[in-house]
């Protein structure tokens, strides 16, 4: 057999094994799913993440005909959960709930991160926007953000604040009031929204910028106080809540969002077959009025739209970080 003929039959067999496994991935593609679908929440249960995840979860198990079941692994910021999906087998059923912490803000606040937030992922779809609400126990000597302002300058660092974890952004929100309005509070970072708002309902700590699906409920029911909520407009849920900007501190915005994706090596067909349910979820006007009743505003963008955002946001954040001088605790 002469070196052309062998060279040609390896090429024919490479093509075939490949033709072949095109063929495989294909039919796979088609399959999928056929088991369930896991969504990691980088948060523990109970926060805005938690409650966004689940409720997605819900109604993708009707689009997908699997069970969508979430996985808390909280820790670092997000950074634990989020290393955890980035390393997952890029199959399509793993998927990641993650933040404006874990995909725009963590990279500039950590000087070591585990994972890529751009190329370790594949976006679908934002899902929501939340607003970030400064709330205190009723117990605290203030009820407006002058009055908070003022007690803050003449007691320094005697304030606490809780968030769900550094680099979250309710953690930042609280660093670029320390920043805008000049004052000194005492960031206490915790694994989650859930914990610290039971230290904060246990007047363990003083004040919280937590995501609004987070501390509603308790604003409701008379058991949190709302002082300001961190957009350029009021909520349609709380009416009678002043913006930040208005209340005090011109200029100052910051709004939470949150959204799913998937390992960036994952098969462009199982992409698109997640992205076509995604959006078919995010349209649905029960969905809607659901993350509405939360504070929220639901996001259904393509995933081109999504990465775009994001690097937008890595910019915006990055430039945040560093001008309120914010650091992992």
């Amino acid at each position: 057999m002469t070196h052309f003929t062998r060279t040609t039959r390896r090429a024919a067999i490479g093509a075939i094994a490949l033709a072949a496994a095109t063929l495989s991935l294909g039919a796979a593609a088609q399959a999928y799913p056929t088991k369930p679908i896991t969504i990691v929440v980088p948060f523990s249960a109970g926060g805005t993440t938690d409650i966004l995840a689940r409720l997605v979860g819900q109604y993708l198990t009707t689009e997908l005909g699997q069970p969508v079941v979430v996985d808390n692994k909280a820790g670092a910021g997000g950074n634990i959960g989020g290393a955890l999906a980035a390393k997952a087998p890029a199959d399509g059923y793993t998927l990641f709930m993650g933040t404006v912490g874990t995909h725009a803000i963590n990279a500039a606040l950590y000087k070591k991160m585990p994972f890529d937030h751009v190329k370790d992922f594949a976006p679908l779809s934002r899902v929501a926007n939340v607003p970030n609400l400064l709330v205190a126990h009723p117990s605290q000597p203030f009820k407006t953000v002058p009055e908070m302002i003022a007690y803050a300058k003449a007691n320094p660092g005697k304030i606490n604040f809780g968030s769900p974890g550094n680099g979250a952004s309710p953690h930042l929100s609280g660093e670029l009031f320390k920043s805008m309005a000049k004052v000194e509070l005492t960031h206490i970072p915790y694994k989650g929204s859930a914990p610290a708002v039971s230290d904060l309902l246990g007047n363990q700590i003083a004040i919280m910028f937590d995501n609004m699906p987070s501390v509603i409920p308790h604003v409701r029911s008379g058991k949190l106080r709302a002082i300001a909520i961190s957009t350029a407009k009021r909520s349609p849920e709380l009416p009678d809540v002043p913006t930040i900007a208005e209340a005090g501190v011109p200029g100052y915005e910051a709004v939470s969002w949150f959204g799913l994706f998937a390992p960036a090596a994952t098969p462009k067909p199982v992409l698109d077959k997640l992205s076509t349910a995604l959006s078919k979820v995010l349209a649905n006007p029960e969905v809607q009025k659901k993350i509405s009743a939360q504070g929220g505003e639901t996001v259904n963008e393509t995933p081109a739209q999504f990465a775009a955002f994001i690097r937008s946001e890595t910019t915006k954040w990055g430039k945040v970080v560093k001008e309120s001088g914010a650091t992992v605790d």
